[in-house]
């Protein structure tokens, strides 16, 4: 495959069945793997078949609209459109609760008010407080908004005419004409990102980094920290609506 995934692909190749069939072929573990580790953290009527389904389409969505000359990997390109399309798939079907959202968004405006007034990560306490919650009350909160913080990564907002709530990976790849400065914001976006998850609390930046960077499971998280598993989905959401806000408040500035 390499000669095809990682070289350029032509117009013809584009187009040919054969081509398009081998590139499946060759992606369908990756597709499968992606769909199964969103499947996890959702709920059971959700069907896999439609979500690898979906994966598929945004395979072949990358290889109608991949151009080498951006100097972006393939497979980097394809991964990136695999898991949109996976997650446009899960919009369409509006499995969350508007109630949920609601609730998720009254989290993130608590953590977003208080971490701009102390100039800190918030902690449970504060937030609980400002959100005039008890504690059990808020780490219930945490637990009902846990599939809310699913697509927060990776959707910052609907409004797709708004730069400022566009993914970050689809503002690092657009259309460029200026390809140096391009570059320039692109490692600038790197660096602001990295920043705001090095400023996260300590567990928080752990879950982070072992769930997206050494893609362990919620439940395999919770054996190496010594959490159970619901602690961990805790953490993660509220680690996720940490970032959210701040990745939100990145791309305004780029963007301006």
């Amino acid at each position: 495959m390499q000669d095809i995934v990682y070289s350029e692909l032509t117009e013809d190749q584009k187009l040919n069945p054969k081509v398009r069939s081998r590139i499946i072929n060759e992606f369908a573990p990756l597709i499968k793997y992606i769909a199964s580790r969103i499947a996890i953290r959702l709920p059971p009527h959700i069907d896999l078949n439609d979500l690898i389904n979906a994966g598929v389409i945004g395979l072949i969505d990358a290889i109608e609209k991949f151009d080498s000359s951006k100097q972006i990997k393939f497979k980097t390109y394809a991964e990136f459109r695999i898991r949109g399309a996976i997650l446009d798939e899960l919009r369409s079907m509006d499995w969350v609760p508007r109630s949920v959202r609601q609730k998720a968004r009254k989290v993130e405006d608590a953590i977003a008010k208080l971490e701009y007034e102390l100039g800190r990560p918030a902690t449970d306490e504060e937030i609980a407080r400002e959100m005039n919650v008890d504690m059990e009350t808020f780490h219930k909160l945490l637990s009902e908004t846990a599939s809310v913080s699913l697509l927060s990564l990776d959707d910052l907002g609907e409004d797709e005419t708004d730069l400022s709530k566009r993914n970050i990976l689809e503002f690092i790849i657009q259309d460029e004409r200026d390809w140096p400065s391009h570059r320039l914001r692109t490692a600038e976006i790197s660096t602001l990102v990295a920043k705001a998850i090095q400023s996260l609390p300590e567990k928080e930046r752990m879950v982070i980094s072992l769930y997206y960077y050494d893609e362990l499971t919620m439940k395999e998280i919770g054996h190496v920290l010594k959490f159970t598993e619901s602690r961990v989905s805790q953490i993660h959401t509220k680690a996720v609506l940490r970032l959210r806000s701040k990745m939100q408040k990145i791309l305004k500035e780029i963007s301006m």
